[in-house]
C-alpha cells in the first residue's frame, strides 16, 4: 500500500507542470471586456492590420486625420458585389493617424502619429436597435468612454442610413 501512494504521489507530482501549462495556455490573456467597447462590446479584430483596404480618407479641421477603412473578406465582398444591407458578419475597421507633412517631399502629406481605430461590426440580431451595427472606438488600444459611444449610431443615422448606415464608399 505505502509503493502505491508513493507511486501515485510521484505520478501526480510529475503531472503538476503539465497541468499548470495546460492551464495557462487555456486560460485568456487578460480580461477581454476590459477592451471591448461599452455599450456593444465590440472589440478590436485580430489581424485587421492585414485586411483589403475599402477606400483611404482624409478628415478636415479640427481632426485633421488621414483614415484608411479596411474589412474583413465578408464586407469585401459585399461591397464587390454592391450588397446592400451589408451582411452580418461584415467587419469595418477605420484607422486613423494625425496628417503630417512629409520631411522629403513637400507637396506630400503622411500619417503621423496614429489617433484612432474604430469598428464596426455588424450583426442585424445583436444590435437590431442600432441599424444591425455594433460600434467601437479605440485610442491606445482602449476603448473610449461610454458617452461617445452614444454619438456613434445618431451620426450614422442622420448622415448614411440610405447606405446601411456606412459613410464609407468602395474605391476603385
Amino acid at each position: 500500500m505505502i509503493v502505491l501512494a508513493a507511486i501515485l504521489l510521484i505520478v501526480l507530482l510529475a503531472s503538476v507542470p503539465y497541468l499548470v501549462a495546460i492551464a495557462f495556455a487555456q486560460a485568456p490573456a487578460g480580461d477581454a471586456s476590459a477592451d471591448a467597447s461599452p455599450i456593444f462590446g465590440v472589440t478590436i479584430p485580430t489581424g485587421y492590420k492585414q485586411w483589403e483596404l475599402i477606400a483611404p480618407a482624409e478628415e478636415a479641421a479640427p481632426l485633421n486625420e488621414l483614415r484608411a477603412v479596411v474589412g474583413n473578406q465578408t464586407a469585401v465582398d459585399a461591397y464587390q458585389a454592391g450588397k446592400l444591407p451589408f451582411p452580418d458578419g461584415t467587419i469595418l475597421v477605420k484607422r486613423a493617424w494625425e496628417k503630417k507633412q512629409s520631411p522629403e517631399f513637400a507637396s506630400a502629406t503622411i500619417p503621423g502619429a496614429a489617433t484612432t481605430v474604430q469598428v464596426m461590426v455588424k450583426d442585424s440580431r445583436k444590435y437590431a436597435a442600432t441599424g444591425g451595427w455594433g460600434f467601437g472606438r479605440f485610442i491606445n488600444g482602449k476603448p473610449v468612454d461610454e458617452a461617445q459611444h452614444r454619438t456613434c449610431f445618431a451620426c450614422h443615422e442622420a448622415r448614411a442610413k440610405s447606405y446601411d448606415y456606412v459613410f464609407t464608399r468602395l474605391a476603385l
